[in-house]
């Protein structure tokens, strides 16, 4: 029998089926695997590898836990009133009783550097997560929709961009009451700008990868796609930026209550600590000014420090998923 008699005979040989769909159990629908999702990503061990190779990444979580414990766990172990002030013990230098001195009001500056380290470090964190949260929506939408909408909210963007932070916080300060929510919600209100640019920026490049194309194809809702398929192949840029907002948000902190626009007294936190010592660093209280310094310095650098060993993960992994 010939050649061209046995394909008749057999008919046409059916054609396989494309790799980057497989049938979805139960669902009726089809679930995309894309090249780069068949590659193997590191996994989690692989990724804290990667974090503990950077020396420098590890000494600032190190740091940073540290910190937190002696904000949080110090004063079970270390009680002082920091409500109450005693002028008898005024402006003391460091000594057994004192290990960090005295301030002005009497109080004790370890007791004090404890307490204005849970504000100070609860304003970082909260203002933090609240403009990443905010900021990767904003910019997720503003990427995915394009055209008039996108233009529409990158200039509120670009609005709030050119709007000074301490005029608002200044304007913000005389109309209402400082408190820790409401400082939160200032500081927040202007860190998740940078937040949505990064994540506009991902989105643009995501937003034509051919997963989000055949998931539209196949019928996704938009919030769908932009939750599903936008946000989590952004999230390595979002968690850096979100370490990154943290350490901005307690130097923003430690400014405007430099300034004397935190909380009322006796609330305090690093940067009223630095008022304080600044005030009397030239009648020879030293003790007063260092220790919050080094606090805000250290803190803000074990951070950076930690984003910089995230963006190290986040890198190999992109190289991972582009071969």
């Amino acid at each position: 029998m010939t050649d061209d008699a046995r394909d008749r005979a057999t008919g046409p040989v059916p054609a396989a089926a494309p790799p980057s769909a497989a049938p979805v159990g139960g669902s009726g629908r089809a679930e995309l695997v894309t090249e780069s999702q068949a590659r193997a990503r590191p996994g989690w061990k692989e990724n804290l590898a990667t974090f503990a190779r950077n020396r420098f990444a590890l000494a600032g979580l190190v740091v940073l836990v540290l910190f937190v414990l002696f904000c949080f766990v110090g004063p079970l172990l270390y009680s002082t009133n920091q409500t109450a002030t005693n002028l008898i013990n005024a402006n003391l230098s460091p000594s057994g009783q004192f290990p960090l001195g005295t301030n002005p009001e009497g109080f004790d500056i370890l007791g004090r550097l404890m307490l204005g380290g849970q504000s100070t470090l609860e304003v970082g964190f909260a203002a933090a997560i609240a403009a990443t949260m905010f900021g990767a929506l904003w910019g997720a939408v503003a990427g995915y929709t394009g055209g008039f909408l996108d233009a529409l909210l990158m200039r509120v963007v670009d609005t709030m961009l050119s709007i000074p932070f301490l005029f608002f916080v200044v304007l913000l300060g005389t109309l209402l009451q400082p408190t820790l929510p409401l400082i939160v919600l200032a500081i927040s209100s202007v860190s998740w700008l940078s937040t949505a640019r990064v994540v506009r920026g991902e989105t643009l490049s995501l937003r034509t990868r051919d997963y989000v194309v055949a998931a539209r194809g196949f019928g996704s809702r938009h919030f769908t796609l932009v939750m599903r398929h936008i946000v989590p192949n952004a999230l390595g840029a979002i968690v850096v930026n979100a370490t990154l907002k943290v350490a901005d948000a307690i130097l923003l902190f430690a400014s405007i209550s430099f300034l004397g626009l935190g909380e009322p007294p006796p609330a305090t936190n690093w940067g009223r600590m630095l008022t304080t010592g600044i005030n009397n660093l030239f009648d020879g209280y030293w003790w007063q000014l260092w220790p919050a310094a080094i606090a805000i310095v250290a803190t803000v650098v074990a951070i950076n420090a930690i984003g910089d060993g995230l963006h190290d993960v986040v890198e190999k992994r992109l190289r991972s998923s582009h071969g």
